[in-house]
């Protein structure tokens, strides 16, 4: 079950029926979609006046979906205000709940809507089994609710090597351009002034490149401080582009980079799955220890970390890779082995699949084996 988004019916996904929900009359139905619920309230806080609208919609569509028989698990994803539907559709089927967080739900709540922490409370401790997509979001749900039993299922990417995936970031000789690369939305948590600054700093001593592909409310300014900088025949904003533009811009890349930050609102990096995407395509990744990043980067492991907002820091791990292409070698080949064996789909779906067999066998009693 979903919310419908400008209109939208029942349709079938990919072999999945999606049972949709009208909220609002169909022009007014962009609460979702575009951009998470926080982002679209923090972006265009009168989007609020749709919220008691969606929640009563949502729950007397879940229920009467309950309703219909048949579930042998009800799971709820982003649950405030999910959980809640996922409560209505449990009251009516009997059956266990299973509530997923990704982490941007917690810090909305506690830090811009507290009055609704007693009410994501309940929600934990009436699911009948909590997983978060990384161990710094479980973290953040036992900090809610100290006994809660929190399984980490983290959300996952293709896995297999892409007709484009590279040698390990080899490309660039000494004299060469060095051609960074940062994949995501334009948003202050994914830091990219920092990125910028550092480009500064490093074209002073050798070439090197940026490509910036995604959008954001941040583009403008980050723009313009390109331009002031001085660096904007350095930098390219290429926006959204397709995935095969996507595959040859990987196939182009030396490195990648998420120099991820707490923003202002204190939201982090719930896990950074663009970070599995650049392993898989065969090119080293330089991050910040930040939010649920170090899930997938191992310091000197599976790539580099960084210290959040540190441009020194930021600097100096992209000389260091472009001045040891072994280097790069080495964090790849233990980077694809490590995202293989944590983050492929086929390990989640059948970790996702042992819950739904325990809580049908077990309600109540969820192992935390997956390590949290």
């Amino acid at each position: 079950m979903a919310p419908s988004y400008r209109g939208q019916h029942q349709q079938v996904s990919s072999g999945v029926r999606v049972h949709r929900f009208r909220y609002a009359p169909a022009g007014l139905e962009t609460l979702t979609h575009d951009q998470t619920v926080p982002d679209r309230l923090r972006d265009h806080p009168l989007y609020a006046a749709l919220l008691p609208g969606y929640v009563v919609a949502g729950s007397i569509a879940a229920a009467r979906l309950a309703r219909s028989g048949g579930f042998d698990v009800i799971h709820a994803f982003w649950p405030l205000p999910h959980g809640i539907f996922g409560l209505a559709a449990r009251g009516v089927a009997r059956v266990p709940l299973v509530s997923t967080f990704f982490g941007a739900e917690l810090r909305w709540v506690t830090r811009q809507l507290p009055y609704l922490t007693p009410l994501l409370k309940a929600i934990i401790r009436r699911s009948d089994a909590v997983t978060a997509i990384s161990n710094h979001t479980a973290g953040e749900v036992r900090s809610l609710v100290p006994a809660a039993n929190v399984v980490r299922i983290p959300f996952g990417a293709a896995i297999e090597a892409p007709e484009t995936a590279t040698n390990g970031g080899a490309h660039a000789s000494a004299s060469e351009e060095y051609r960074l690369l940062f994949v995501g939305r334009l948003v202050e948590r994914k830091g990219m002034e920092l990125l910028l600054r550092a480009i500064a700093h490093l074209r002073r001593e050798c070439p090197v490149s940026l490509t910036v592909v995604g959008d954001g409310p941040l583009r403008p300014q980050l723009e313009r401080l390109a331009s002031g900088m001085r660096i904007e025949e350095s930098v390219r904003f290429t926006g959204y582009v397709s995935v095969e533009e996507l595959g040859r811009l990987y196939s182009m890349a030396d490195a990648f980079v998420l120099p991820a930050v707490q923003d202002s609102k204190g939201d982090v990096e719930g896990l950074g799955v663009v970070l599995i995407e650049a392993l898989t395509h065969g090119i080293p990744v330089i991050a910040s220890r930040s939010g649920g990043i170090p899930d997938i980067v191992r310091d000197e492991e599976t790539g580099l970390l960084v210290d959040p907002g540190d441009v020194e820091s930021l600097s100096a791990a992209i000389r260091r890779l472009r001045a040891d292409p072994d280097l790069a070698r080495r964090l790849v080949d233990s980077g694809r082995q490590h995202v293989a064996k944590t983050f492929s789909w086929d390990v989640i779906v059948n970790d996702l699949q042992a819950l739904y067999e325990q809580l049908a066998l077990q309600p109540g009693t969820v192992s935390s084996r997956h390590g949290a």
